[in-house]
């Protein structure tokens, strides 16, 4: 199987499967007039699909049809009664799942014969640089398995993980950005409180944000050494430093990763 070649058929076209059709877009590893997409509300998924170069579809079934690869993308409880119907087409085709919730153990035995992978990804697969949990087994083929994984790592970072952590993994990695973007708008009311303009402050506190990222990642340094590094004694960095421990920072990202694991 060749990406280029290949129909990508979306059922389900909410903000997960357009940031992922945006990233194959803006990455140019797939053409947008091989993507299809079907939504409950046809006319609203027309201007969107049409906005990108895209083809709705009336329906699942008009998807699975068009598709050489079907992402299930729609509400986790709404998969069952979408696909169920679906079995016998859906068994014939290769299917990547990004509902959280959903092993290939389940929908096995929801759609018997399916070959599937299940995913996690996150919004910034939009432009490329986004991280997907994706469940170490899978019934792909050996041919299907390779196309995907090519196509997810146009969209980003991908880890795999055993069924029992894609939960937690998902968590992290899909719900992470809103954390850090609370963390990027309180940090820019700082800057903006002390008179730098928000424009500014939260483009300032972005780049940050991206800088540090890549920094650890490309020279894998703990990160207690990273804040170590920026923490003179005696200096700026540390008493805010203190002070954020005081706050409760760190327990407070485990709290929240908590709330949703819990």
């Amino acid at each position: 199987m060749d990406r280029q070649g290949t129909t990508i058929g979306f059922i389900g076209f909410g903000n997960m499967a357009s940031a992922m059709a945006d990233g194959w877009i803006v990455t140019g590893a797939v053409p947008a007039d091989h993507m299809v997409a079907c939504a409950n509300r046809y006319e609203a998924l027309v201007e969107r699909t049409a906005a990108r170069g895209m083809r709705a579809c009336h329906d699942a079934a008009e998807v699975v049809e068009a598709a050489d690869l079907v992402i299930v993308a729609i509400k986790p409880h709404l998969i069952e009664g979408v696909l169920a119907p679906l079995a016998a087409a859906l068994a014939e085709k290769p299917v990547l799942s990004v509902a959280a919730g959903w092993d290939c153990a389940r929908y096995g035995a929801l759609v018997p014969g399916i070959r599937c992978l299940c995913t996690v990804p996150n919004t910034p697969v939009a432009i490329g640089e986004g991280v997907i949990a994706a469940e170490r087994a899978h019934t792909l083929t050996e041919e299907e398995r390779a196309l995907v994984q090519e196509l997810l790592e146009a969209l980003g970072t991908v880890v795999e993980v055993e069924t029992r952590l894609l939960s937690v993994a998902g968590t992290v990695g899909g719900c992470g950005p809103a954390f850090i973007a609370m963390a990027i708008e309180a940090l820019g009311d700082a800057a903006v409180k002390y008179g730098i303009p928000r424009a500014d402050a939260y483009r300032m506190v972005s780049q940050m944000v991206a800088g540090t990222a890549k920094l650890q990642l490309a020279t894998g340094q703990h990160p207690g050494a990273m804040k170590d590094a920026v923490c003179s004694p005696g200096g700026t960095t540390i008493r805010g430093v203190a002070a954020l421990e005081r706050a409760g920072l760190r327990s407070a990202f485990i709290q929240a990763v908590d709330a949703i694991e819990g």
